[in-house]
């Protein structure tokens, strides 16, 4: 974003809040305005357009009605929330006259927590809630008080997930652009969601979509936590329009901190039942989650953490319970797994006491309740949040499970862990599989068209953050036209090359917009026989594409190249009576429901007693994502997804104090991984495809996040089980392990 360069550009700087809930009683801008090169300083007061606010992702029936407003109108309600923008014409300058502006706050009692937020007599986040729940999420199967009279054990854990922010490599940004050649209100945009951001653009002023035009360039990195409309993009709109000039705005990495949606934040109190024989007969979970001042994603992340929350186990009895809270912190999105690394450290920290209790091998009960091959496809019962009973796809859990084992070496290591009991340096093994719903819609599009000199343009409406779609979408048109990888160009990222998008969320874009493009690139195809046929003088059964080229079967030194065809093909008699000329076409695919993808990662670590330092010696993952349209991107996916799911289980975590003020707001204070966490990744594919579409493809891009949280604290527990510490939250901080050793020696 920042490289963007627009005659007549000006800069802006954001006036964030310093309380996390507090009344502005005046604001002062004239020792702003007396900044060299301050242009303007625009508050609520300026900027009526911003009380539109910011519309939420993800509206749900079962959640409160709220108003997001762009820019504060009088009270704030989280530290960093934007109070005035300051513009200028160098961003230093913007950055002086922010700090040159002068706010009069009323500061009021903040509840900081989900337990104050709860709490009698708390502060409301909303003064016209009753309270500040803004909804229950709730789903289950069968009878679970009957599943749990079943059980001969039950196992009860509280269970704590923590607050973790997406930090990609390059924050958000925005420009806004009034007035650009083509006469179209433009704002280029640092985000998952161009679509989306165009309509809240469109929404705040009055502007049909169809005159706002949303670009996102190369953006680096997303994560989920750019998947939704932001205020920032709303007020800048406003401001650029206000003054008639282009104005920029680049997110610090202390304001990435401070504003950038995070996730997770889930308190659990859950149980599960089994029989003496180590079969499940219940599970169940009751929960909170911290959605900080803004429900934005309403109940999508709650839903998503009880639809998985049986993994890959037949599991008769279930019930989930999400109590959604609103608090005085940062407003929640979604960040890579969304719900589902939740879920997975619930059940696998569940199976693993389970375990431990009847004395049997957690890998032994893991195979024991395993979905097996012959059940497949697999109707649990229950529905999913698209409100589509659940099918999981045909697939063979129990091969991949034992083959996640056999790539950490499993039964070696577990004599290891025996042997090192007692040691300053024990080992312990962890396991966790899982099951992600993958590539929900509701649809997405392709427009591929076929250029007069050979180049084949794909148009789509998701847009890249490093997923390598100008390579897999590329492979999937070339494999319907027949012709080569280079001569195909992939373009995304710009809401005026197709008419309709959804976004890159939700692993979803291969098993979404695949099959788009398969359809489109094959109704060209359709159409570059007929138009062959008739100047090859053969029927259109017998044209055959290949190498660029339309040929007669048999004969391939009697054809056309696509690129002289498709200059005739718009004088084409055959294509006229198709109703449209040229070779050229635009269909979307709405998938029914999502496809199911399984994976099952195994881990070992080794801890130092003295200072609690865990390690890493080996992990292991297998992942199912169908048919794999490029094997070395589906492998690049579930590296980063593990690599992220490693910082999450020992690195990372966003604090506040009681009220609602940041403490981890740089990255001295919050913890990424470093190269030397993570051991060499064991990762294999499985081949199972969906049944959901034509290409048998199920998403990655989220997978490889889910599991290790649960595998690597599930490996703790194990090498430290034998001195009474049990894990029951992660990051696993050294000082966090060292205590959990130090109690359990008390």
């Amino acid at each position: 974003m920042d490289d963007i360069r627009i005659d007549g550009l000006l800069h802006a700087a954001i006036v964030r809040s310093p309380h996390a809930h507090a009344r502005i009683r005046a604001i002062d801008t004239r020792d702003a305005l007396r900044v060299p090169g301050v242009v303007a300083a625009l508050t609520a007061r300026e900027l009526r357009e911003c009380a539109a606010g910011v519309p939420p992702l993800a509206p749900s029936a079962t959640m409160r009605a709220y108003r997001h407003p762009a820019i504060i109108e009088g009270v704030a309600r989280h530290v960093g929330e934007a109070a005035a923008v300051i513009v200028a014409d160098d961003p230093y300058r913007a950055a002086d006259g922010a700090d040159a502006l002068r706010i009069t706050w009323e500061p009021r009692p903040a509840a900081g927590t989900v337990e104050r937020a709860t709490g009698a007599g708390a502060p409301r986040v909303f003064d016209d809630w009753p309270d500040n729940v803004a909804g229950l999420a709730t789903s289950g199967l069968g009878d679970v008080a009957r599943g749990f009279a079943e059980s001969d054990v039950i196992v009860e854990a509280a269970l704590d997930f923590p607050r973790v922010a997406g930090v990609p490599i390059e924050p958000r940004g925005v420009i806004a652009h009034p007035a650009t050649a083509d006469g179209l209100f433009t704002l280029w945009s640092s985000t998952q969601v161009p679509y989306a951001v165009r309509a809240a653009i469109a929404r705040a002023l009055g502007l049909a979509e169809a005159r706002v035009r949303v670009l996102a360039p190369d953006v680096g990195g997303g994560f989920g936590i750019k998947g939704h409309a932001y205020a920032e993009e709303v007020l800048i709109a406003v401001a650029a329009r206000r003054l008639g000039r282009p104005v920029k705005w680049i997110e610090t990495r202390r304001e990435h901190f401070l504003t950038a949606a995070p996730d997770r934040d889930q308190r659990h109190r859950a149980r599960l039942g089994i029989r003496r024989d180590g079969m499940l007969t219940a599970i169940e979970t009751r929960f909170t989650r911290d959605h900080g001042a803004y429900p934005t994603l309403g109940d999508v992340i709650g839903l998503n953490t009880i639809n998985h929350l049986t993994g890959p186990y037949r599991v008769p009895h279930f019930a989930g319970e999400c109590v959604n809270v609103v608090t005085h912190k940062t407003f929640m999105g979604a960040y890579r797994g969304a719900g589902r690394p939740e879920a997975a450290f619930v059940l696998d920290r569940l199976l693993d006491r389970a375990a431990r209790q009847l004395g049997v091998d957690p890998a032994d009960l893991r195979r024991r309740n395993l979905i097996r091959k012959e059940a497949m496809p697999y109707a649990p019962g229950h529905r999913y949040r698209d409100g589509v009973a659940i099918t999981y796809d045909p697939a063979d859990y129990v091969a991949g499970f034992d083959r996640a084992l056999a790539l950490v070496d499993y039964e070696r290591w577990r004599v290891e862990r025996d042997r090192r009991r007692g040691t300053i340096r024990p080992v312990g093994v962890g396991l966790s599989a899982y099951l992600e719903g993958t590539g929900i819609g509701p649809f997405e599009g392709a427009d591929v068209r076929i250029d007069p000199d050979g180049t084949v343009f794909v148009a789509v409406g998701v847009a890249s953050q490093g997923q390598a779609h100008e390579t897999t979408l590329a492979q999937v048109c070339a494999s319907e036209l027949g012709v080569p990888l280079e001569r195909i160009v992939v373009l995304g990222g710009d809401t005026t090359l197709i008419g309709f998008g959804h976004g890159t969320i939700a692993s979803r874009v291969a098993a979404n917009a695949g099959p788009a493009v398969a359809r489109s690139a094959r109704e060209v195809a359709r159409r570059a026989r007929l138009a062959a046929g008739e100047i090859l003088e053969c029927a259109p059964a017998d044209v055959v594409l290949a190498d660029g080229c339309a040929h007669v079967a048999g004969f391939p030194d009697r054809g056309i190249a696509l690129g002289t065809l498709a200059a005739r093909a718009p004088r084409s008699r055959a294509l006229a009576a198709e109703g449209a000329p040229g070779l050229h076409a635009c269909l979307f695919f709405h998938p029914e429901t999502v496809t199911w993808a399984f994976g099952a990662h195994a881990c070992v670590v080794e801890i130092d007693v003295e200072t609690g330092v865990v390690r890493l010696v080996r992990y292991a993952a297998v992942h199912d994502c169908g048919r794999p349209l490029n094997p070395t991107v589906v492998e690049g996916q579930l590296h980063g997804g593990i690599v992220q799911g490693i910082g999450t289980a020992l690195r990372e975590e966003i604090v506040h104090d009681a009220d609602g003020q940041l403490l981890t707001g740089t990255l001295m204070d919050y913890g990424l991984p470093l190269a030397s966490d993570v051991p060499p990744l064991a990762v294999e594919p499985a081949d199972h495809p969906s049944m959901i579409n034509e290409l048998g493809v199920k998403g990655v891009g989220e997978s490889g996040i889910i599991s290790p949280s649960a595998a690597i604290a599930n490996a703790v527990e194990d090498a430290l089980a034998d001195r009474g510490v049990e894990i029951t939250r992660v990051p696993l901080l050294p000082a966090r392990v060292w205590e959990s050793l130090r109690v359990a020696r008390r």
